[in-house]
């Protein structure tokens, strides 16, 4: 594949990846073969993946100047690597496409003609629209899941798509550009975000779409993504009062404390008759729990991964409790012997350690604020 010598450039297609090293020379292909050598360019935005897609891409841009990359270090998530790619062109279309090829190249050519001419100002590639199929998802409930999702989608929304949780679509980069500081960046869903932020229901066009097996490497959607789904709806309503990452860690601490009366109530049944045992015992399974639960929803774009990282991880993360909950403790003290109500005291303290363990554990744990 020869790259061309003039381009007039119209179509930014915007590719978030992770571990899809493989993938990446075949689909440049399938886009080449689909617009032919002109007028577009592939925007390659790695989430720093550990099989060498970065470097891949860089190899491919080498030769051809249609390809560049953007290589994220300490940062995921598919919304934010999209925002990046098309912030990052000077074309006047942008499209976002999965790197997997599950989504069909030739339908960039229709997608673009029906918003370049007017017809709409997004058009989607549906999985769920007459004549499209949704054969590629992994399983019956991958799909029944997917539909459950759309329908919730469209009644939060008002949005009246087949499938408003595509991740193939296109639209002028003008117009996703106005709409950036509105948009939460948070999980993989980002055109129900563009079009909840909106500020007046955006004329959108679909596509049939015959969404296709991955071609190669490993999903990255787990069971997290239906929840994450949850997190970006809640994010977009109520984001702005209660920090989403913050609602997240505080939920998983109020299902912990479940947690630690259920061990505790075990033990003391019948187990041990020694309270402080028990107690321990059970302060330490709840820590576990919340650990692993923050790790896989809370943190779930900065997963740790591997025996040596969670390793690490669980133990910063019970030390940073342990400080949270000497805060807990004190400050509840202080207030109760100043005359506040023990209640109002024993909250105060919760607050103050959740907020001190979620610094922490945030700073040291994960990485990053």
């Amino acid at each position: 594949m020869e790259a061309p010598t003039h381009n007039v450039l119209t179509l930014a297609i915007i590719l978030p990846t992770r571990d899809e090293r493989d993938n990446i020379a075949p689909l440049i292909a399938r886009i080449d073969a689909a617009l032919g050598p002109d007028g577009w360019e592939a925007i390659i935005v790695d989430d720093d993946s550990s099989d060498g897609t970065a470097d891949e891409a860089r190899r491919l841009a080498a030769a051809d100047p249609r390809i560049r990359v953007i290589q994220r270090v300490g940062r995921r998530g598919l919304a934010s690597a999209v925002i990046e790619g098309v912030c990052s062109t000077a074309a006047p279309f942008v499209a976002v496409m999965d790197a997997d090829h599950q989504h069909d190249p030739q339908l960039l050519d229709a997608m673009l003609r029906k918003v370049r001419d007017g017809e709409a100002e997004v058009a989607v590639a549906s999985r769920f629209v007459e004549g499209a199929s949704a054969d590629g998802l992994a399983d019956a409930h991958r799909e029944t899941g997917s539909r459950l999702a759309n329908d919730l989608a469209r009644r939060l929304t008002g949005v009246s798509l087949t499938d408003p949780l595509s991740g193939y679509f296109l639209m002028r980069t003008g117009t996703f550009r106005t709409l950036v500081p509105k948009l939460s960046g948070i999980g993989f869903k980002i055109l129900l975000d563009i079009l909840a932020a909106a500020p007046e229901p955006m004329r959108v066009v679909e596509v049939p779409l015959n969404f296709a097996h991955r071609r190669s490497g490993d999903s990255k959607l787990d069971r997290a993504v239906a929840f994450e789904f949850l997190v970006g709806l809640y994010d977009r309503l109520l984001g702005k009062l209660v920090p989403t990452r913050f609602a997240l860690f505080g939920t998983v601490g109020a299902v912990g404390i479940a947690v630690h009366m259920a061990i505790l109530a075990v033990l003391l049944g019948g187990v041990t008759a020694t309270f402080w045992k028990a107690q321990a015992i059970a302060t330490f399974g709840a820590m576990s729990f919340n650990f692993w639960l923050n790790n896989w929803l809370t943190y779930r774009d900065q997963r740790l991964r591997g025996p040596a990282a969670l390793l690490r991880g669980w133990m910063g993360f019970c030390a940073t409790c342990s400080v949270g909950a000497f805060a807990n403790v004190a400050v509840a003290t202080l207030l109760e012997g100043r005359g506040v109500v023990w209640v109002l005291a024993a909250l105060a303290g919760i607050v103050v350690g959740s907020v001190w363990n979620y610094a922490l554990s945030s700073r040291f744990v994960w990485g990053r604020y």
